[in-house]
């Protein structure tokens, strides 16, 4: 895999227009584009040194998903106003806050100029993806490059949009088990002990439960630094499996499917985002097969990615959409049937935008519901571990009071 081009602070040295000694820092992708650069200022340069760019600043300039979106729907609206393809690309590039953004950008204008096709200019950063390069080049081929723009733009907004309310379902139980193991640790290394000398002084036998609250409590605190050592372990033996074992990645993704509530809502997920790819490159006039293969690259979930590739394989060998989709085993009968209804009718990329739509509004229902579905587990969960915890304590000193009295 080639490596990508890192950003780098070039720290230049010169000679400007009228003939005085000039310096300076450009953040830049390649030593060319400094040198464009300054070639445009009339700086004839003498010294050009590439210096390392910090974590942080690398991170505030690094391209995201989102500028990718921004920059597809500004080329859209650009395009479709009459703007040339060259010229909105330099509009975009000259008002663009992030320095890694505006190299990528002249770096597409460069090759354009140069007579290189938009979508090959494309292929120089791995930030453009196949489905992405793919359009942009049914687009060249159809002339109506804005509005393919257009859906691109469309179709990536929608994609983030449910891959934020996928992270937000995820998040809500994951903070409240995290508080309470957090709450639990410090009660059973902290709080308790203190307790334990206290009784210690009472003399008389402690209730039951009590004693196994406290051996917990030892256990912990003798065994603290082997567990935390035990997770991370187990968090590293995982992710190594991971990047070697192709099984071990499918079985996690399967697992992940089997998780109560967030199971539903990453099934639903990769239906809709599937859904979405192939309605789009569809619509697009990218052929069956191609955009089948397309839609299983772009899969983020595993287990659908087999499952599509294996969709891929039998509609090769003749087989309608939607019989070959009934094959996978994964997708649900709605699915189906309307994939079916668009195959006869004619409108596949119609009905699979259907099928995206009614997906994602119900992942939308069941985020904003969450709330309300795990509110009553979260309280009965707390309540026995912290009240559990509450109680062990107190009840060596309720029967002490009671002796006492």
């Amino acid at each position: 895999m080639k490596r990508p081009i890192e950003l780098k602070n070039y720290r230049w040295r010169g000679v400007n227009s009228a003939g005085k000694p000039a310096s300076g820092y450009i953040l830049a992708l390649t030593e060319s584009e400094v040198r464009d650069k300054l070639k445009q200022q009339k700086v004839r340069v003498k010294s050009l040194v590439p210096r390392n760019v910090s974590f942080f600043r690398k991170h505030f300039e690094k391209i995201k998903g989102k500028d990718i979106t921004l920059l597809t729907r500004q080329l859209s609206t650009m395009i479709n106003t009459g703007i040339p393809i060259i010229q909105a690309f330099k509009l975009v590039a000259d008002n663009h806050q992030k320095a890694e953004m505006k190299s990528l950008l002249l770096s597409i204008c460069k090759s354009i100029e140069s007579g290189t096709p938009l979508s090959t200019s494309l292929k120089v950063s791995p930030h453009f993806d196949a489905l992405y390069i793919d359009l942009v080049a049914s687009g060249e081929a159809s002339g109506n490059l804005g509005e393919v723009f257009k859906r691109i733009a469309t179709y990536r907004e929608k994609s983030e949009q449910l891959r934020a309310k996928v992270v937000k379902a995820m998040i809500y139980p994951s903070m409240v088990m995290l508080v309470a193991l957090v709450v639990s640790y410090l009660m059973l290394t902290m709080v308790i002990p203190q307790f334990e000398d206290m009784f210690v002084g009472f003399g008389s036998e402690l209730p039951w439960f009590t004693q196994q609250v406290l051996k917990v409590s030892d256990f912990t605190q003798d065994y603290s630094l082997f567990l935390f050592g035990l997770i991370a372990t187990t968090v590293i033996v995982v992710k190594i499996l991971s990047k070697r074992s192709y099984r071990f990645r499918l079985a996690l993704s399967r697992l992940s499917l089997r998780i109560p509530v967030i199971g539903t809502v990453i099934s639903k997920a990769a239906i809709a985002k599937f859904s979405r790819t192939l309605a789009t490159s569809f619509g697009a006039g990218i052929p069956i097969l191609s955009c089948l293969k397309t839609s299983a690259r772009t899969a983020n979930q595993l287990h659908y990615q087999t499952a599509l590739e294996t969709v891929h394989q039998d509609t090769a060998a003749g087989m309608p959409l939607y019989l070959a989709m009934r094959h996978s085993n994964v997708f649900p009968e709605m699915t189906l049937q309307m994939v079916m209804i668009g195959e006869e009718s004619g409108r596949l990329d119609e009905m699979l935008n259907k099928v995206a739509t009614i997906y994602e509004i119900e992942i939308d229902d069941t985020v904003d519901n969450l709330g309300k579905i795990l509110e009553p587990m979260i309280i009965v969960f707390l309540s026995l571990v912290v009240g559990s915890l509450v109680v062990a304590i107190y009840l060596p000193i309720f029967n002490l009071m009671s002796v006492i009295g």
